[in-house]
């Protein structure tokens, strides 16, 4: 029987391991540098200013002073977390952001899929591509634009939809300054303008069936919707099911510029939400330590959504985001 290796020989076997083991890692690192090239912008990318901003989380437990910096400021703890969750404007603040991020997650989240599935049944390639480049367009165009688009439409005093009202002999509706508009407004401002740009990565998804599949299931007598329920939408529930686990993690997070943009003193009541705060408290009145406060409740709630949602949907059977 062989004798048990001494403590000169293991460090031996070690030392020769050891390059051997860095030989093998820079042979991987060089068969795949082209994947890691394709991915090196986007960790750069996360890293600055995904990771290293996270230092600024300290600002939320400080009253903090910009002349001082985070290492001079005074502690204060729990303080301004106890200031936003008593505060009387805070139901107001959930509410509006939660049911906004609802009324869009109920109307808006499905059509990107239904609108693929229109555009995989277009048999026309010409024309399936015009209708997915009209549809892409309004993607491109910034919230002011759109927020005045809006007024174009619906103002009392210059919007085309009032004065058709008024010469049809109806009576003029207060469109942007009526509350009860507010929520529908801005649903359907995210239905016309992301629409389109988010049925490509259904359209993807779609591109991927096995055309076999269509062609078995016109042999057994199956028409144009039965294959879309049998074969289209089982093939992209995977990608819905984890989208919808993504969007669920921004139920706190409302779009900052299309709100403040649409809202006005009319319809503050609703239209207030925790991204306005944090300008108007935050930015405008310097209170630097409440708005990054906030902000830390926004992703600690999106966290907590997302693994209760990924659970959930495992236990039902389907893959989650892990």
């Amino acid at each position: 029987m062989r004798a048990p290796f001494t403590s000169n020989e293991t460090e031996l076997s070690l030392s020769a391991a050891a390059p051997a083991g860095g030989r093998r890692l820079w042979r991987r690192l060089a068969a795949g540098r082209y994947i890691y090239a394709l991915i090196l912008p986007g960790f750069v990318y996360f890293a600055l200013f995904k990771y290293v901003p996270m230092w600024g989380i300290l600002i939320a437990f400080q009253n903090y002073n910009p002349f001082t910096g985070i290492s001079g400021s005074e502690w204060v703890g729990l303080e301004h977390f106890v200031q936003l969750f008593t505060d009387d404007h805070f139901y107001i603040l959930l509410r509006n952001t939660l049911l906004i991020n609802l009324m869009n997650l109920l109307f808006f989240f499905p059509v990107p899929i239904i609108l693929s599935v229109m555009l995989n049944e277009v048999r026309h390639e010409w024309f399936k591509k015009l209708n997915q480049s009209v549809v892409y367009l309004p993607h491109f165009l910034s919230w002011v634009v759109v927020a005045s688009m809006t007024f174009f439409l619906l103002s009392v005093d210059v919007g085309i939809i009032n004065k058709l009202l008024v010469a049809l002999g109806f009576d003029s509706i207060s469109f942007l300054s009526e509350p009860r508009y507010f929520w529908a407004l801005l649903t359907l401002q995210n239905i016309w303008k992301e629409t389109g740009w988010g049925t490509i990565i259904f359209l993807a998804a779609i591109a991927g069936v096995d055309p076999q599949r269509y062609e078995a299931a016109v042999v057994d007598g199956a028409g144009r919707m039965r294959q879309i329920w049998h074969i289209t939408l089982p093939a992209i529930r995977p990608t819905i099911v984890i989208l919808l686990i993504l969007r669920l993690g921004h139920m706190a997070d409302v779009g900052f510029e299309q709100v403040l943009l649409m809202m006005n003193p009319l319809v503050n009541d609703v239209a207030d939400v925790f991204d306005t705060y944090v300008y108007f408290h935050g930015i405008q009145q310097g209170e630097i330590s409440i708005g990054t406060a906030v902000g830390m409740f926004k992703g600690v709630v999106g966290l907590v959504l997302v693994l209760a949602a990924n659970a959930i949907v495992k236990k039902l059977g389907h893959e989650g985001i892990y």
